[in-house]
């Protein structure tokens, strides 16, 4: 049963480069997740993102520059709340997530009466699993929610994340600027925020080049396991 039919939700479409997959990205919400709205945060693309959102007549806000994913998904956050929004949702522009999970996503906050909503592709392992360096860091967080947190959260990198307005109001005043998700789920557990997962299937890129690198893989895992040592210190 649909409990979210006369609340009011959202999609943030947080989009760099995504000119070729942002039309494909809309039409999967539209298609199948009509009851939701939708905007694209152009992070500054350099391609012809914002072109092709105003030929297609797609909403967006775009950023005169370059905020990086955490900055773009605030920028979303803080249009939702104060557009009065009751459910938001970060979905990724490249095609990866599917709008099939967003109603069952949205039932499950008001009926769960949680406060965040992570799909995972992780708990019925169906869809593209991610690359075997990204795993790994996944692991690595998984571990780290569960002994400093007490939560077992499978997928924590994941982008398809659905929260309510209470969590609005805290990440409107506070996000992390790069590689947010992790961190910004350990910090929902900290402040005793209800956080639960649901099984998703994913694709992979429809197209364009992930941004993280071997390295940059490398990087993230060390910066990311920092930061949430320190949100468990806090």
């Amino acid at each position: 049963m649909d409990n979210t039919s006369k609340m009011k939700k959202l999609v943030i479409i947080p989009a760099f480069n995504e000119a070729e997959s942002i039309v494909e990205t809309v039409r999967d919400i539209r298609e199948n997740a009509p009851e939701f709205d939708f905007v694209v945060i152009n992070d500054c693309s350099k391609d012809r993102t914002l072109e092709v959102c105003k030929k297609e007549h797609i909403k967006v806000l775009n950023l005169p520059i370059n905020l990086g994913i955490g900055g773009a998904v605030q920028t979303g956050y803080v249009y939702a709340y104060h557009q009065n929004y009751d459910i938001v949702v970060q979905f990724d522009g490249d095609g990866q997530h599917d709008a099939r999970f967003l109603e069952t996503m949205a039932n499950t906050i008001i009926n769960e009466q949680a406060d965040m909503v992570i799909g995972s592709r992780f708990i019925e392992k169906q869809g593209f699993q991610s690359s075997g360096v990204r795993r790994i860091g996944i692991r690595i967080f998984s571990f780290l929610s569960c002994v400093l947190f007490g939560a077992k959260i499978t997928d924590a990198t994941s982008g398809m994340r659905m929260c309510n307005r209470k969590v609005m109001e805290l990440f409107i005043k506070d996000y992390p600027r790069d590689y947010p998700e992790p961190e910004t789920v350990c910090r929902l557990l900290r402040k005793k925020c209800k956080v639960m997962e649901i099984p998703v299937e994913m694709k992979e890129r429809s197209a364009g080049v992930s941004s993280i690198s071997f390295s940059r893989s490398v990087y993230y895992m060390i910066k990311v396991t920092l930061a949430i040592l320190i949100e468990r210190l806090r």
